[in-house]
């Protein structure tokens, strides 16, 4: 015995602290203790009619097995046709990899274009998974710090900024943002674009929360290059969280890597998934999932309007997709601390900036707008009755 521990440096991640307090969540629940959840990016409405039309027909007749390593070919065919349909670009299902969630895709393409040590720049606050991923696989993260000033999204002038030292292989943006809710201008998308392909570096657009906008245009990064990496997923807008698909969008030269990473990391992604992933873009599909939508609308304005009277006014406004981003400075000095008090104490769930900033986050925590309209307005009852005493 040579006494070495049995973790590894790359398994010592930081812990996805929404996932943690998701747990409590179902803690509670077995305890017999509602919760007003406003910690996952989660909707709370389930997949579409035909969506489970399709699953259950499928159980009956098929074996369910292996599906291609790249995924079913028809449904990567009709994601390719709402994709080129919706962005009025040319895309192709033979660039299309289905995948076990986004999560899946984000692996094996950070995997397909990043060597250990490589660095990657992305927004802070940003998504946690991103940078415990990314740690895992031994690449160097490089912070992006945005604030009120961009929107809380980065800019092609911070990547020019970095010293030579810092110049990433890669940049993760996401628009609409998590945990911000803020998108990215089409005309800045395109200039980070261009930075990116001037600089020799891979463009990976995030864009599962496309399909929830409220007011504000949304672009593709496949607009502005076909060098860039495309993530989308049946999570968000699809509300097929548990389903486990996404996909990646992908230039020529990196479709044959990922698909022989993906053979060995997962298979294939889960096949009644896929099948009922079809008729997701239905559209008798899409009308309810467009009634869903209007739902986080409404949450979104109980929001706006009833946190500054619960005491907060500094916040990020959400142009889309499933969240916003809050200041709680005058309350607390550390976020985390305060959720784990607030779960206990009104039975309401956010979750702590620090999962999303490192720098600032403990002053900040993240909100959905996943649950029912008149929910939200209780969970703010709540949070300002208690803060007030």
């Amino acid at each position: 015995m040579t006494g070495r521990q049995l973790v590894s440096d790359r398994g010592q991640v930081q812990p996805f602290r929404v996932m943690q307090m998701l747990d409590i969540v179902h803690r509670r629940a077995r305890e017999g203790k509602h919760t007003i959840m406003l910690c996952a990016g989660q909707p709370s409405t389930g997949a579409p009619a035909p969506v489970l039309t399709a699953a259950e027909e499928s159980l009956h007749a098929s074996p369910l097995g292996y599906t291609e390593v790249v995924g079913d070919r028809d449904l990567r065919e009709i994601v390719a046709a709402w994709h080129s349909d919706t962005y009025g670009v040319h895309t192709s299902a033979d660039n299309v990899v289905i995948t076990t969630g986004s999560s899946g895709g984000f692996v094996a393409s950070f995997l397909a274009v990043l060597d250990h040590g490589d660095a990657v720049a992305l927004s802070c606050p940003g998504y946690p998974a991103y940078r415990n991923i990314l740690e895992s696989l031994g690449a160097r993260v490089v912070n992006l710090v945005c604030d009120e000033s961009t929107r809380f999204q980065p800019t092609a002038a911070m990547l020019e900024a970095l010293p030579e030292a810092d110049r990433p292989r890669a940049v993760i943006v996401t628009s609409p943002g998590n945990p911000s809710g803020t998108t990215i201008d089409p005309a800045e998308l395109e200039r980070i674009a261009r930075w990116c392909e001037d600089n020799d570096a891979v463009l990976i657009s995030d864009e599962d929360y496309h399909g929830m906008s409220f007011g504000r245009p949304l672009a593709t990064a496949r607009q502005f290059s076909d060098r860039a990496i495309v993530v989308g997923t049946l999570s968000k807008y699809y509300s097929m969280t548990g389903w486990r698909v996404g996909w990646l969008i992908l230039p020529d030269e990196l479709v044959t890597p990922v698909e022989n990473l993906q053979a060995s990391l997962a298979l294939c992604p889960p096949a009644i998934s896929q099948v009922a992933g079809r008729a997701a873009f239905t559209p008798e599909a899409r009308a309810e999932l467009d009634s869903h939508v209007e739902r986080y609308r409404a949450a979104r304005a109980v929001l706006l309007e009833e946190l500054p009277a619960a005491g907060f006014t500094t916040m990020a406004e959400p142009d889309g997709g499933l969240y916003l981003w809050l200041d709680v400075s005058h309350v607390t000095d550390d976020s985390e601390a305060w959720c784990h008090e607030l779960v206990e104490e009104i039975g309401v769930a956010f979750a702590p900036g620090v999962d999303f900033d490192p720098i600032n986050g403990h002053k900040w925590v993240r909100l959905t707008l996943c649950a029912p309209e008149e929910e939200t307005r209780e969970a703010i009852r709540r949070l300002g009755e208690y803060v007030r005493r």
